[in-house]
């Protein structure tokens, strides 16, 4: 089992002059921790407009800045805002290569859509469109780092001359690809499409039985069709994330920023919001009350199977996710106002305690999977109807852009 940490850059209100700075320096700092420590994957989400919820609008930024400050951890887009009113499709596949590059090759792809108001809003997106249009833009952002040059696009939401995207990833074709999930249906829809599943629903250990057993029975037949280029046959789930000897503390210092992750992203999505006016965290105390006392109450009651607890518990809940098929667990430790020295406490105690267990035998149960999984995987690459390169003699010319240059003008004037 692999494991990863999850960054949505959560700042409830009210805000400091330099709360956002220190958000954003914190997380930082927790990914190089986390690198040091043998976690294998540092996620962070694109989202906009999302007061307190998230932050995060620029992660191409954070990852190149993690890149140069880490080794081996790999860098996820999780995800990536597809569609092009976000992000043009060449603007996609040109940020993804340059972050490959820079990382040597740790980049992790996963594709987005938005679910708000907010958001689909503010970029004049169509709600009923936006499945088709992210996985329109997705397929051709593979394609623009696979060919050379690419051969361009007509379609239904998107069009491109040929164009050659550069630069060109380490990984070939392409970073691995992933898709986010939140239901049985998109699970589904990850396995069909050959992508990763991104679970960012917090289900207990039979559901993840369930969902593992739909996501590669699907991979195994002939539903599956590659969105992408390779497939990428994995489940990552989040989990809840606080870690200390004493359960009660654990539960004190990270349930009340877990909880409030889904409180606000279901008020944002469900509740009327006015932009830059919002009070969600406010709002969640109140109806909160003293929760933590209660939720501490109830652990006393024996042993427990929590990602928020002691590193018994932590390990009780890892095996279970396990043996139910998951690939990888991503840690929701930023959140709400969970406090920065604790979530690196909390990383410190995983990594001493707990990850030893799972580390030993990952390799090899990623080996024998691989094995088991490819003529499945060469199968599905078969029913893929490819993009096929130009030949030498079709790639258009395009026309200069003047008669004749100016010499001695200042490059790149006008």
């Amino acid at each position: 089992m692999r494991f990863g940490v999850f960054y949505e850059m959560q700042l409830p209100r009210p805000w400091g002059p330099d709360d956002e700075r220190k958000l954003f320096h914190d997380a930082l700092e927790q990914v190089v921790l986390a690198d040091r420590l043998g976690f294998d994957y540092a996620w962070e989400v694109e989202h906009h407009f999302l007061d307190e919820y998230s932050h995060s609008s620029s992660p191409e930024v954070f990852l190149a800045a993690a890149a140069a400050r880490t080794s081996r951890i790999r860098l996820g887009h999780g995800i990536r805002q597809v569609i092009p009113n976000y992000n043009h499709p060449a603007r996609t596949a040109e940020c993804l290569a340059t972050l490959d590059l820079l990382s040597n090759g740790r980049v992790e792809f996963g594709i987005g859509e938005g679910a708000t108001r907010l958001e689909l809003g503010g970029f004049k997106i169509p709600a009923k469109e936006k499945r088709a249009m992210s996985l329109e833009a997705a397929e051709q952002i593979a394609n623009m780092m696979a060919l050379e040059p690419y051969p361009g696009f007509e379609g239904q939401y998107f069009s491109m001359p040929c164009r050659n995207v550069l630069p060109k990833p380490v990984q070939k074709p392409h970073p691995p690809m992933w898709i986010a999930c939140t239901n049985r249906d998109t699970i589904k829809l990850a396995a069909k499409l050959g992508l990763g599943a991104l679970a960012f629903s917090f289900v207990d250990p039979e559901e993840a039985r369930n969902w593992a057993d739909i996501y590669y029975g699907i991979i195994k037949s002939e539903e599956c069709v590659p969105l992408g280029r390779t497939v990428n046959a994995n489940i990552a789930m989040v989990s809840s994330f606080s870690l200390h000897q004493d359960r009660a503390e654990a539960i004190r210092r990270g349930h009340e920023g877990f909880e409030f992750f889904g409180y606000a992203l279901n008020a944002l999505v469900a509740h009327d919001t006015v932009p830059g006016r919002t009070d969600l965290w406010g709002e969640y105390l109140a109806q909160r009350g003293n929760r933590t006392d209660e939720i501490i109450a109830a652990s006393r009651e024996g042993a427990q199977s929590s990602g928020i607890g002691t590193p018994e518990d932590m390990r009780a809940h890892l095996r279970a996710l396990q043996a139910a098929g998951v690939d990888q667990v991503i840690f929701l430790q930023q959140a709400g106002r969970n406090r920065h020295e604790h979530i690196c406490q909390s990383l410190q105690l995983f990594a001493d305690t707990v990850m030893a267990e799972f580390r030993e035998a990952a390799a090899a149960r990623e080996k024998a999977k691989q094995e088991a999984l490819q003529p499945y995987i060469d199968a599905a690459l078969k029913r893929k109807q490819w993009m096929q390169p130009l030949g030498k003699d079709d790639v258009p010319v395009v026309r200069a852009s003047v008669k004749q240059a100016q010499v001695g003008g200042t490059l790149g004037a006008g």
